[in-house]
Order: C-alpha cells, then sequence, then structure tokens
C-alpha cells in the first residue's frame, strides 16, 4: 500500500509567512493601526484572515472594506509577494521522492486553485501534485465547503484508506481534520502559527522542515528504501 501524503499550501509547503505578514501589515498601515512582527502575527494568525483582523485591533467596518471585491485588497497585494516566495526547506525533495515512490501528494488549501497552479507551475513541482482541492475563486473563498469537508468527499470519491494518510499542516486546523477523518496528523514549524499553538493542538507528530517527514514515513513502513 502507497502512502497518501495531505500537505496545506501556504505556510506548508510554500514559504509565504512573511508574505502574508507584509501584506497584513499594509492594511492595518492603511487604516492606521500600528503594525506587528512575525512573532505577534503567529500568536494572532486565525483563517479566516478577518479573525486576525480583528484580533488586531480592526473594526469590523474597516473589515468588511478589505472584504469586499472578493479581499482584493489582501489579493492584489499578497500575490506579488507570493511570486517571490520559494518553497519551504525540503519540500521539494519530499514532493520528488512521494512522486519517484508511487504515492500521491495532494494539496488541500484555503487558497484559491488557479493561482496556486501557478505557482506550482512556478516552482517546476506541478507534475509532483496529483490533485488540487482548494476554492474556486476569490468570491467564493471561505463561502464554499470546508477544507476538511473538501478532503472527506476526496478521499471518500477515490477510496483512500485513513491508516496510510498524512495531513501536513502549519496550522491547528490541519490537525482537528486529522481527528475527524482518522488521519495520520503532522504539524510544521515556521509557518503561519507559532509552535506553542501547533503542540496545542496535540497533532501525531512535529516537525520544523521537510526532511523530517522521511523517518516518520519509514517508522510507518513507507519509503523504507529511499
Amino acid at each position: 500500500m502507497k502512502p497518501v501524503l495531505v500537505f496545506d499550501w501556504n505556510g506548508t509547503l510554500l514559504d509565504d509567512a512573511y508574505a502574508v505578514l507584509q501584506t497584513t501589515n499594509a492594511i492595518l498601515d492603511r487604516f492606521g493601526h500600528a503594525t506587528i512582527d512575525m512573532k505577534t502575527f503567529r500568536q494572532h494568525c486565525d483563517i479566516p484572515l478577518c479573525r486576525l483582523y480583528r484580533s488586531l485591533g480592526m473594526s469590523q467596518e474597516e473589515i468588511e472594506v478589505v472584504d469586499r471585491d472578493g479581499s482584493a485588497i489582501f489579493h492584489d497585494a499578497y500575490e506579488l509577494l507570493a511570486g517571490k516566495a520559494d518553497l519551504r526547506e525540503g519540500a521539494r525533495r519530499m514532493l520528488e521522492l512521494a512522486r519517484q515512490e508511487g504515492a500521491s501528494s495532494i494539496i488541500v488549501s484555503n487558497h484559491i486553485v488557479d493561482p496556486l497552479r501557478f505557482q506550482l507551475r512556478r516552482l517546476g513541482v506541478d507534475d509532483c501534485i496529483n490533485d488540487v482541492l482548494a476554492f474556486e475563486s476569490r468570491t467564493t473563498q471561505y463561502k464554499s465547503m470546508s477544507k476538511g469537508e473538501r478532503l472527506r468527499l476526496h478521499m471518500q470519491k477515490n477510496n483512500l484508506k485513513p491508516a496510510s494518510t498524512f495531513i501536513i499542516g502549519d496550522m491547528p486546523v490541519e490537525t482537528h481534520i486529522a481527528r475527524q477523518l482518522g488521519l495520520i496528523s503532522i504539524s510544521i514549524t515556521g509557518g503561519f502559527v507559532s509552535a506553542s499553538r501547533l503542540r496545542a493542538a496535540r497533532p501525531d507528530y512535529t516537525v520544523n522542515n521537510h526532511h523530517e517527514l522521511l523517518p516518520i514515513l519509514q517508522r510507518r513502513g513507507f519509503f523504507r528504501n529511499a
């Protein structure tokens, strides 16, 4: 049996935490709020991002302005910065190894399909990804199916076995999804939230980079000859 690797995208495969921090600070500055550092960002970051803005003192009226036109204020700034972001340490090797071993790699994201696929092509790893499960457009982001439900339906349709499915993410939500679906959860530090918040969600494993995934997979009986 081959494993299924389910990756979050932002902050997990793509090293874009600073791109989101810069975008958040531009939004805060636009409305006259104090900007923040990465430590504060990781303490407060939550999805959807309106929760982050609210926790940083933005009013409901200000958040509604940011949310207009499919959150264009955020996306227009973020995409320019994300276009310069690289994959996280070890991610390329892990994706290529999974392809060589015949394992499936799936992205389950709160991002949007088309810009996500564009980044996969830009980074040269699009042929390593079997499926991208994400929102259809800016206007449907956070308004249609949740990540967990999207993954559940995909697993059901493709008869994927929870016992050999690993979900890797940089936020507690991936651990919660794993618990709901019976998956093996791996949290990766250095993304959008602090290590202490990740540990509080009690994932099965915590890693600091993608190089550390291989020993976990091998202990579970996969990629033993890698």
